[in-house]
């Protein structure tokens, strides 16, 4: 989903991911710079640690990266111990992403994204909540076995508010239009837009890990 197509009242589709043309690796050959994924023009510092950063860049209110997350959670558990994967929350606009992302953040915080992360998408997505708005947020987490209240003291807190300026700040220093995409090592970024569909953009991550895992081996 591009930032272009976002409107405050309605969300619009981008192209289906599976009407795009496949990769070139899917033909046999290297993914192609330019066409399969994007080097950026002016590289981020190296991560610290000395492992492979992925990020994957995503909205909650996005149907694309809603479609993503089952594709995308078994390929996470496989990804080798080299590799340190994060999610960041884009925000496009003030509102609904900022909430948005503070309700993610909010959740890593009190260490509960892998407990909540697919029941927050779900109430977007198949129960048609907004949770834009504090007292509707409080009432879902309620709902959902969270203590409501405390949610959103980590909700509107420093750590958290800090977390999403950042997280904005990364997405605009990978020239992230569009979501879901994924960087890699601050050098590169790829999506099912480029890739072909959401399993050829995992693909081209992969070659982008092995690229970078053999440039530091």
């Amino acid at each position: 989903m591009k930032r272009r197509e976002f409107s405050a009242a309605v969300v619009t589709c981008v192209i289906a991911a599976d009407t795009l043309p496949l990769p070139a690796q899917a033909q046999g050959g290297r993914p192609v710079e330019g066409k399969d994924y994007v080097r950026l023009g002016s590289p981020l510092p190296a991560p610290p640690g000395g492992k492979v950063e992925v990020v994957e860049f995503f909205w909650y209110g996005c149907p694309h990266c809603n479609a993503f997350e089952p594709i995308l959670e078994p390929w996470v558990k496989r990804l080798p111990a080299g590799v340190n994967f994060r999610r960041v929350p884009v925000a496009f606009r003030e509102e609904p992403f900022v909430a948005h992302q503070r309700i993610y953040y909010a959740l890593e915080e009190m260490k509960l994204v892998d407990a909540m992360h697919q029941r927050v998408f779900a109430a977007i997505h198949v129960d048609h909540l907004r949770l834009d708005k504090p007292a509707e947020i409080s009432a879902f987490m309620t709902k959902s076995g969270v203590d409501g209240s405390k949610f959103l003291e980590y909700y509107n807190g420093f750590s958290v508010q800090t977390k999403a300026r950042q997280a904005t700040q990364l997405a605009q220093a990978y020239n992230i239009d569009g979501v879901p995409a994924i960087g890699v090592q601050g050098k590169y970024f790829t999506s099912a837009t480029l890739a072909g569909n959401h399993e050829q953009a995992l693909a081209v991550t992969d070659y982008l890990i092995q690229k970078e895992r053999a440039r530091g081996s």
